[in-house]
């Protein structure tokens, strides 16, 4: 239990006081990864956690196949910390609860001729009441 709070305090405040930025609903935000947001009058928090994978196909190619990139997130509500993950390949929104969180784009976009820093990726999110 004194883990979870200590993860709450860590991605709702740093542990320094500062609160993370406040969203509204049904608007884009964007992340990088270990940044979190909370959204506008609902009780949660979303954390951008990094990318599992990214097989999209690089910018500098061809492919036959699209591909996709797994954007993991984490919702915190209440003391709970809720897992999911997110893909560029079927853009289908996660539910949680009564609000569904949807990927919009995740940049930078692959190149076969470079190396993707996992620093660098930024996933744009947004978060509405689910329908």
């Amino acid at each position: 239990m004194t883990a979870r709070i200590a993860l709450l305090c860590l991605v709702l405040t740093s542990c320094t006081g500062m609160m993370s930025p406040t969203v509204p609903l049904d608007r884009e935000f964007t992340l990088a990864p270990d940044e979190s947001a909370t959204i506008d009058d609902t009780p949660i928090a979303v954390r951008f956690t990094g990318v599992a994978g990214d097989s999209r196909c690089p910018a500098d190619a061809m492919c036959i196949q699209g591909g996709d990139a797994q954007v993991k997130i984490d919702v915190l509500t209440d003391r709970r910390v809720d897992q999911y993950v997110l893909h560029t390949g079927d853009n289908k929104p996660v539910t949680h609860n009564t609000l569904s969180i949807a990927l919009v784009s995740l940049t930078p976009y692959p190149y076969a001729s470079r190396i993707t820093d996992p620093a660098d990726y930024r996933a744009t999110l947004r978060v509405s009441r689910a329908k």
